[in-house]
């Protein structure tokens, strides 16, 4: 790789809010990938955390998944999809509206959630250990306010 000048320089010294969000997110996606394939759930990719994330014990509809995670409802589709392929998840009636399935994780959906959510919980118990708890709950208070206003913004930009 040849030396970096100008812009991509100065983003790599002094990054943007976008850029160490978007490190932070890989950073927790490609540990959470290894140590889950370390486990055994290996043939699983990052995109299907869009899903993994977000699912329901007890199910959830397709279009609430995609409104939660914040993709469009044909690639969360294509996503269920395959983990519907994989064994993770299934389709199954729902029982409030006969005219609409919930997507319900199988057996080893509900392992592969249960391990993801420790992971992510050892994950930020390391990140507060560093920081210090006080330091570590005004981050997480700072990002969900942050969060928050790009959301409104984002919301007005649909407008």
């Amino acid at each position: 790789m040849g030396r970096l000048m100008g812009r991509s320089s100065r983003k790599l010294a002094d990054p943007d809010l976008g850029l160490l969000a978007a490190q932070l997110l890989l950073g927790i996606q490609r540990e959470l990938s290894r140590r889950t394939a370390e486990a055994g759930f290996d043939d699983l990719r990052p995109r299907h955390g869009a899903v993994l994330a977000y699912l329901d014990e007890h199910g959830i509809r397709l279009s609430e998944l995609a409104w939660i995670s914040g993709r469009n409802k044909q690639t969360v589709a294509a996503i269920v999809d395959e983990l519907e392929s994989l064994g993770y998840l299934s389709r199954v009636e729902d029982a409030a509206d006969g005219r609409a399935k919930l997507i319900v994780p199988t057996e080893r959906g509900l392992q592969r959630m249960r391990l993801g959510d420790e992971i992510v919980a050892e994950i930020e118990r390391r990140h507060e250990a560093k920081l210090g708890q006080a330091a570590y709950a005004k981050l997480i208070r700072a990002l969900r306010t942050i969060t928050a206003e790009q959301a409104v913004a984002d919301e007005s930009d649909d407008e």
